[in-house]
């Protein structure tokens, strides 16, 4: 890390957080030397972390937390993570939606992220099972002189159901929504991604409304950070064949990026330029089936 004295708390944190999974743990006096700041704002750092649930605290510092494949971050904690790069997620998967398209956008942070990259695609159908994103869509549909909807905002749909702790719809009502519709495109974040799980969540209920998004896809585009991989959730809902493409960021491992080249069809890494000389990196012929 450079100097970040000026970054914003949740920044700081994220950066924290990210040192603590990399390395298996930190002390307060590495951490107060590589940022430049306090070990009073540190160990503040360290406390919010904690209450978090994703670190555990011990003397001198702080160690990760072993998640079980059941619990469930709410989603005001997971926004706090991984800010930078779900960032650079959302802008490089938004250049995969084509205007006029109908797109799923199943819930999550990162799939909020991509959301406010996308609301300038014109004539999208949006359907989402989330809240948050389609707040975002709704607020970009007014015109800026209040005279009616913004000449190509996209339409949504948000599908019902039983809110969960990530604030994502889910249930028969959820699923029952999705069943009679067909996507081009759907983007999806995880919970975790591995080549023995696929792609998994703790919520079981959740876990079931993202088949549903799965199959009605034409293709499926997972949205996930380097550290949902080798993470497993509690149910799984997809394989790794099903995957057309994954995009990722450059925090991903060397170890890590073998094994997904190894595993799956297109992998994509936000800020680099893809191999296989495809556009985006994107294969149209690799997608989950109807």
């Amino acid at each position: 890390m450079s100097d970040h004295q000026n970054l914003l708390a949740e920044q700081r944190r994220a950066l924290i957080l990210d040192e603590v999974r990399r390395r298996g743990g930190v002390r307060v006096n590495e951490l107060t030397r590589k940022l430049n700041v306090s070990d009073m704002t540190v160990r503040r750092d360290l406390d919010a972390l904690a209450r978090q649930g994703v670190i555990e605290k011990v003397h001198g510092g702080a160690v990760p937390v072993a998640e079980a494949t059941a619990h469930e971050p709410g989603f005001e904690a997971k926004s706090t993570l991984e800010l930078s790069a779900k960032q650079d997620i959302a802008r490089e998967a938004a250049r995969m939606a084509v205007p006029g398209s109908a797109i799923a956008l199943a819930g999550g942070t990162t799939a909020y992220a991509l959301a406010q990259e996308l609301v300038d695609v014109p004539e999208l159908t949006v359907v989402t099972n989330s809240v948050q994103v389609a707040d975002v869509f709704h607020a970009a549909q007014r015109s800026p002189a209040g005279s009616g909807p913004r000449p190509g905002a996209a339409t949504v749909v948000l599908t019902g159901g039983v809110r969960t702790l990530s604030d994502t719809l889910v249930g028969p009502v959820a699923d029952a929504a999705i069943r009679s519709l067909h996507f081009d495109v759907l983007f999806i974040g995880v919970h975790g991604i591995s080549v023995e799980a696929g792609l998994s969540t703790p919520n079981l209920a959740e876990a079931e409304t993202n088949r549903r998004f799965v199959h009605s896809a034409r293709r499926v585009v997972v949205i996930a950070d380097h550290t949902k991989w080798g993470t497993v959730g509690l149910s799984s809902f997809a394989s790794l064949d099903q995957v057309g493409s994954l995009v990722t960021d450059s925090g991903l491992s060397d170890r890590s990026r073998e094994e997904m080249t190894e595993h799956l069809r297109d992998l994509v890494v936000a800020g680099e330029i893809p191999d296989n000389g495809g556009e985006n990196g994107i294969d149209n012929g690799g997608s989950a089936d109807f």
